[in-house]
This record gives structure tokens, C-alpha cells and sequence, in this order.
């Protein structure tokens, strides 16, 4: 995995962790960088296989918000809305103008708002394994589809997921459960004017086909791919598949509007029939 420089920013009187990886160095045209962004109770930590797979394609930014990890929890709450804001800001401390904003799970919530808030400097976002459902929108629903997901994931992943849980600690956890539960991603997608690529493991009991396909329905530009066989860390579990996706995304020049597409087992993607749960 290719090495990465860690830094920090300053950005509203909270501390943003930013982790780097330099793209190649014979990029050309050279792209702006991708920015990946974490979901509840994560860090970097569970995005390292992708960023390290991202390298290849262009710089990367792994961020840790406040509070998660073991970093000290803000005293103040912050809710979905702030934490883009911290990563507006971030992207400002670190000289970025124009890139293309990751997340996974609660991530596609930061980065979804974050669009919104800054739309000169969010040039595309990346939503994988979105959170929450309309239809599946309670905490014990959530809890047994995390619950299933468990037993599909890898071992690695499961220990990198739990780790992190537990430097996060339950208390930040739960503050940052509520504003999870109640962010109505479907309509904030709706708002978005770049181009959205919406990426589900084929598994993924958390963010299920129907309501991904809803996203990228809803989006002005969007598009889905799921990833076969692989769970709701899929970025873990096929890090090299989904940035070959994310990378083919970045190239696009044109918008196409929605593209429901799936990933095949031979590597390609073709295009959903069967939009079952």
C-alpha cells in the first residue's frame, strides 16, 4: 500500500485529521484529488485498501472528523450539517479547490451536504452503501440489517469496524446516532447538482438495491453499480473494483443522467433487470 503523510486542520476551533496519499507521477491530464470521508463510529482506518487503490488513479484524503477515533469528543454538538462544514473547511486548509467527495455509510450524508454547501469546490461525490432507508428508518431495523451485515464481512474487516467502535466509545456514538436516523438523504439528493455514483455491495443488507436505485433515481445525475457478492464495507472487501468504478466516474465529461448498473463477475458492468430487495 502506497504510504501516507499525516497532517491536521484547524477549522472552526475543531481538529480535522487528514491523512495523504500523492497520486502518480506521470498523471495527465492531472485530476483534482479524491476526498474520502467516513460513517459512524469509523475512521480512516476501514477506507485505507481504497485509498491505497485510489493512489494509482490521483491524490487522496482520508479524513478523520472530530470525536471519532480517539480523538477527544467535541463538547458541542454536531450534527450532519456540521460536519460538512468541517470538511468544506478542510478542503480549504489543504488548498483544494475542486475534488471529488467519498463516503461510505453516514459518510454519503457528510459528503451529500457537503455538495450542497459548496458546489464551486465539490465537482462529483461518491455514495457507498447509503444510509438511512426511508422505508427502513428506525434504530432497531438498522441494528439487525448491521447485525447480518457482521457474519458477511471479512474478519479484517470486522476487526477494524469494532476497533474503531470502541475508541469512538458508545457515548459519541449515540450523539451522532440520532442525527444519522433523522437526515432525509433522499430529498438533500435531490438538491445535488453534480454528478452522483452511487456504489452498494451486492450483499449489503444495509443499503438494499431498491433504495440505492431510489437514490440514483432521484438524483439530476446519478448512477449505481453494485458490486457482486461483496457486504456494506464493500470498499474494503473489493477496494480494487470500486475504485475502478469511482476512477471511470471521474473521467466522465458529460452528464448522462441515471445509469443502473451492476458489477459482473467478470469485472464489468451491465446494466440491473431485477430490482428486488
Amino acid at each position: 500500500m502506497p504510504s501516507a503523510s499525516l497532517s491536521t486542520a484547524q477549522v472552526n476551533g475543531f481538529t480535522v485529521r487528514v491523512h495523504s496519499t500523492p497520486g502518480p507521477e506521470d498523471s495527465s491530464p492531472p485530476r483534482g484529488p479524491y476526498v474520502l470521508v467516513h460513517g459512524l463510529g469509523m475512521t480512516h482506518r476501514y477506507l485505507d485498501r481504497l485509498r491505497g487503490a485510489l493512489a494509482a488513479d490521483a491524490v487522496v484524503h482520508s479524513l478523520d472528523l472530530p470525536g471519532f477515533g480517539r480523538d477527544p469528543q467535541p463538547r458541542v454538538h454536531l450534527g450532519v450539517e456540521d460536519h460538512a462544514a468541517l470538511i468544506i473547511g478542510t478542503l480549504g486548509v489543504l488548498g483544494i479547490s475542486s475534488c471529488t467527495l467519498v463516503g461510505h455509510s453516514m459518510g454519503v450524508q457528510f459528503v451529500t451536504a457537503a455538495a450542497l454547501q459548496a458546489p464551486a469546490v465539490v465537482e462529483r461525490i461518491v455514495l457507498i452503501g447509503p444510509v438511512v432507508d426511508r422505508l427502513r428508518r428506525t434504530v432497531v431495523q438498522q441494528a439487525v440489517s448491521l447485525g447480518q451485515d457482521t457474519f458477511r464481512e471479512s474478519a479484517s474487516a470486522n476487526l477494524i469496524v469494532y476497533t474503531d467502535y470502541v475508541r469512538t466509545g458508545l457515548r459519541w456514538y449515540m450523539r451522532q446516532l440520532v442525527p444519522m436516523m433523522e437526515y432525509p438523504l433522499e430529498r438533500a439528493i435531490e438538491r445535488v447538482g453534480c454528478p452522483v455514483l452511487i456504489i452498494r455491495g451486492g450483499r449489503d443488507p444495509v443499503a438494499r438495491r431498491r433504495w440505492c436505485r431510489e437514490l440514483a433515481d432521484r438524483a439530476q445525475d446519478g448512477a449505481l453499480v453494485e458490486i457482486e457478492g461483496q457486504p456494506h464495507v464493500v470498499q474494503h472487501s473489493a477496494a480494487g473494483a470500486v475504485a475502478a468504478e469511482i476512477a471511470a466516474f471521474s473521467r466522465r465529461s458529460t452528464r448522462t443522467g441515471a445509469r443502473p448498473l451492476t458489477q459482473a463477475s467478470d469485472g464489468s458492468a451491465v446494466e440491473l433487470e431485477d430490482w428486488g430487495a
